[in-house]
């Protein structure tokens, strides 16, 4: 794949993006107690927290990956995010009410008033290991893109790119938490939402296609179809799935639920689930309609790529649309990837000093410093695991230590159902 960015061009895009999400960090993080960092002093408008919540939901394996599952899979996945629907629904009428009846900060709280502290401190812990892994896993994996494009050039090693990417976070995380990323995640769904969506205009203008012609295009396209009755991608089996996962990988999930906590109220939080899950559809079916072009146009021009995975980057960098899609690419997959990335780490902290230090809604200066420490202990334990999957160097093997991750959630619905 040819390299059509200049390192410099992409380094100076990404340090002016960074210094945007700092300057929000530093208009919304006056206050740097407890209260801020884990629930936004409950006072987030729920728009912003739901447009927000697009880009956390959607990490950069996402934003790589989704479009590259249409040659394989076609649209078979709105089946699933069909099943989300469902999910979300479940999570608005039935888990939210709960968390915030109970009033709670980490929402396996509920675990300790049902089951004891010993199932308290299983379900966090459970959470803590999928969460290190799997944000480690999405870092892993954007850190690799960026090491290509940029820091190859420069010989700057990888782990010095690791340390960075993770420095750059905590910069803008460590004073406020959830009150500074309910803004700067809306910042970044913008910044991804726009790189996909000039992806797909810039893609159609060069193929001559009117916006009818591109509906039309996509539609007679091999890619697709959305509904199978048969086989492993049978819709019932789909949409079953996709709602069982949304209810574990967001109803369950301390990351995506502690935005919706830091609402002002019960009502508002419902209606920010009710309005991100609609959105969400339209957007996955961008993405998706993306992955056709991306197909037709490289067959067209004659770009090859290795693995689907590669399809997005290789033809936006690849200079036949310009460099400013490249641009668009490298912002929107940071953009991706960070958004997923902060909250994770906010979340960490918050569940680790909720569930296992057992902090309570003192925000007294020892408390404070306590969760700095721990904010910071837990960066560098992303940087750690980031290292040690680059040494693994098998990506078999670093994908299945992230699907046994995800193992941790059965654990956790079994007690949440039976509660």
């Amino acid at each position: 794949m040819q390299l059509i960015l200049s390192p410099s061009l992409i380094i100076g895009v990404i340090v002016a993006y960074f210094l945007v999400l700092i300057l929000i960090s530093y208009l919304t993080g006056k206050s740097d107690s407890n209260s801020s960092f884990f629930i936004g002093d409950k006072s987030s408008p729920w728009y912003v927290v739901a447009f927000g919540m697009i880009g956390a939901s959607l990490s950069g394996v996402t934003f790589i990956s989704v479009p590259g599952w249409v040659a394989t899979s076609e649209f078979s996945y709105m089946q699933m995010v069909l099943g989300y629907l469902l999910g979300y629904l479940v999570i608005a009428t039935v888990l939210m009410p709960m968390y915030y009846r109970m009033n709670l900060t980490s929402i396996y709280g509920y675990l300790k008033e049902r089951f004891g502290n010993s199932s308290y401190k299983t379900g966090a812990s459970f959470f803590l290991l999928s969460r290190v892994i799997g944000a480690s896993f999405r870092l892993y994996l954007v850190a690799n893109v960026l090491q290509f494009a940029i820091f190859d050039n420069f010989g700057i090693p990888f782990e010095i790119t690791v340390v960075a990417t993770i420095l750059l976070i905590w910069v803008y995380t460590f004073r406020s938490g959830i009150k500074t990323i309910i803004w700067t995640d809306t910042l970044q769904t913008l910044f991804m939402l726009i790189a996909v969506g000039m992806s797909v205009y810039l893609i159609s203008v060069d193929m001559n296609l009117s916006f009818s012609a591109l509906i039309s295009t996509i539609e007679e396209s091999d890619y697709s179809q959305i509904f199978f009755w048969e086989g492993k991608q049978h819709f019932v089996s789909q949409f079953l799935a996709g709602a069982f996962m949304a209810i574990v990988m967001t109803g369950l999930d301390q990351d995506m639920m502690q935005k919706n906590l830091s609402c002002k109220s019960l009502g508002d939080a419902q209606k920010n689930m009710f309005w991100f899950s609609i959105v969400l559809v339209f957007v996955n079916l961008l993405f998706l309609s993306l992955g056709a072009l991306l197909y037709m146009y490289a067959a067209n021009n004659g770009i090859t790529f290795n693995k689907a995975d590669d399809l997005f980057a290789a033809v936006a960098l690849s200079g036949n649309l310009g460099v400013g899609v490249g641009v668009l690419f490298i912002l929107g997959l940071i953009a991706a990837a960070y958004s997923s990335a902060d909250s994770a780490l906010t979340s960490l902290t918050t569940s680790f000093c909720i569930d296992i230090l057992g902090f309570d809604d003192n925000s007294g200066a020892k408390e404070v410093q306590k969760r700095k420490l721990v904010h910071l202990g837990f960066s560098a334990l992303l940087v750690v695991v980031i290292v040690i999957f680059k040494e693994i160097n098998d990506d078999s093997v670093i994908a299945s230590l992230f699907k046994v991750a995800g193992y941790t959630y059965g654990p956790l619905l079994g007690m949440y159902a039976f509660g």
